[in-house]
């Protein structure tokens, strides 16, 4: 009996020497790739997270410069944050931010340069329309309108569409183009909805060019 088992098992011993001679180098590629794979998704997840942390405390000494109005230190974190975290939302947020200080404090320069950085390498489309927004506004005020429609070019989520369609008509006007203009603000005045503060502003200039929209209208 010990015999026949001894036999069967060698046949068994046999058949997978025989199977592993034929697929084991496979097999085996195979496992390393998966095994592999494995380690670099869990590195992969864990250097997001280090990353992630990292931008968030760094943007805390941006907002903390900020709130001190200290420019020199606002300038070295947001210069350390497009460095080493160019990529994250608190990059472009951090940005943003920078800009508005720098527009509070007389210096649209700066201001102009932190904008624009968020619109050359922003990935949120929603953050990329506001900086467009600010620095066509910015451009405006420096009586530069070619830059500033130049600002405005480019697509937009549509919730911006409305607003960059005003921001468009108010640069129009001061080139004198007041029929694109008026088409502007149309655009502009029917994209927003009928409880939109900003609407009745639109109303306003709308009205100054001669065309009254009524209350009950439901363009």
């Amino acid at each position: 009996m010990a015999t026949h088992l001894d036999l069967e098992e060698q046949e068994q011993l046999d058949q997978f020497k025989h199977f592993w001679a034929k697929y084991g180098n496979l097999i085996s590629w195979v496992l390393i790739v998966v095994f592999g794979a494995i380690a670099a998704w869990n590195g992969w997840n864990y250097w997001q997270r280090t990353q992630a942390a990292k931008a968030a405390a760094l943007y805390d000494a941006v907002e903390q410069a900020a709130s001190a109005k200290d420019s020199n230190r606002l300038e070295q974190a947001l210069n350390d944050m497009q460095t080493g975290f160019g990529g994250t939302t608190y990059a472009a947020q951090s940005a943003l931010l920078a800009a508005k200080v720098h527009m509070e404090a007389g210096q649209a320069d700066k201001a102009k340069a932190a904008l624009s950085w968020v619109s050359a390498n922003s990935k949120d489309d929603a953050y990329v329309a506001v900086a467009r927004l600010r620095l066509a506004a910015l451009e405006l005020d420096a009586k530069n309108p070619e830059q500033a429609l130049k600002a405005l070019d480019g697509k937009v989520p549509a919730s911006f569409e409305p607003l960059v369609a005003d921001r468009r008509g108010d640069v129009l006007m001061v080139q004198g183009k007041a029929d694109e203009a008026k088409a502007q603000y149309e655009k502009a005045w029917s994209g927003l909805t009928p409880d939109n503060e900003y609407r009745r502003l639109v109303e306003v200039k709308l009205a100054s060019l001669g065309v009254n929209k009524s209350v009950g209208d439901k363009q």
